[in-house]
């Protein structure tokens, strides 16, 4: 269920997936072989080549030497977990195919199609994009920075909720930051038997952490200086009797 809330300044297409595929720790690889899953034995190239460290006795191994020339020998499937308990924890999947060729003591995997899925809907992304795009400059540290968040100040993500549309904090049980980029941050909304996620936009862009904690002290003020919505003054006091 989504919230009325406008999901502007967010980052493109490209963007998202190289952010999903630098923060990832495991991938899913599906080739002639089987599905094998890998745990920290891929890095990502600047041109979005995926290098795989895979065991002498893997059967991606034969199939990656021996697939016929041009043709798509793999699928490889990244999962972005959202770091803070939620429901519906999977924010994204990416979904590559295309070729692994040896590179050394690694496979090299070319991607032909590119899927990103995301709650909003599937979007193919564009390999020329994909390959000049960066990842968010937060894609590393968003895990820490997320968890500390709700597990420190709690206080913050309440007050942050006025700044949400008071129609979308109808039936609210639980707010939670859901995710964090450049661009702005996202909170997750659990109601009884439903949830929706919500944007707050930045002023402007964070490219590193100083910047972020100043983006964050500013949305904070703006929240501060607003009424605390109805709904929640209903929930805090129903939660205290």
């Amino acid at each position: 269920m989504g919230d009325s809330q406008n999901w502007t300044a967010a980052p493109a297409a490209a963007e998202r997936a190289r952010s999903v595929l630098a923060a990832a720790w495991s991938c899913a690889i599906t080739a002639e072989g089987g599905r094998e899953e890998f745990v920290g034995a891929h890095t990502v190239a600047e041109d979005g080549r995926v290098l795989v460290s895979v065991p002498e006795d893997s059967a991606l191994l034969a199939t990656a030497i021996f697939a016929p020339r041009g043709q798509p020998s793999a699928v490889l499937e990244f999962a972005d977990v959202a770091p803070v308990p939620v429901r519906s924890r999977i924010r994204a999947r990416l979904w590559m195919a295309g070729s692994f060729t040896p590179e050394g003591d690694r496979l090299a995997f070319r991607p032909t199609r590119i899927v990103l899925h995301q709650s909003s809907g599937a979007v193919v992304v564009g390999l020329d994009d994909f390959a000049v795009a960066a990842p968010d400059p937060l894609a590393l540290a968003e895990a820490h920075l997320l968890t500390h968040l709700a597990d420190c100040h709690a206080d913050a993500v309440e007050r942050l909720t006025r700044l949400v549309d008071p129609g979308s904090l109808h039936g609210a049980v639980r707010v939670q930051p859901l995710a964090v980029d450049r661009h702005g941050l996202t909170l997750r909304i659990e109601r009884a038997r439903a949830h929706g996620d919500v944007r707050l936009p930045f002023h402007t862009p964070a490219d590193d952490l100083a910047q972020l904690t100043e983006r964050m002290h500013a949305l904070l003020g703006r929240a501060s200086a607003t009424a605390c919505p109805r709904s929640l003054q209903r929930q805090r006091t129903d939660r205290d009797r």
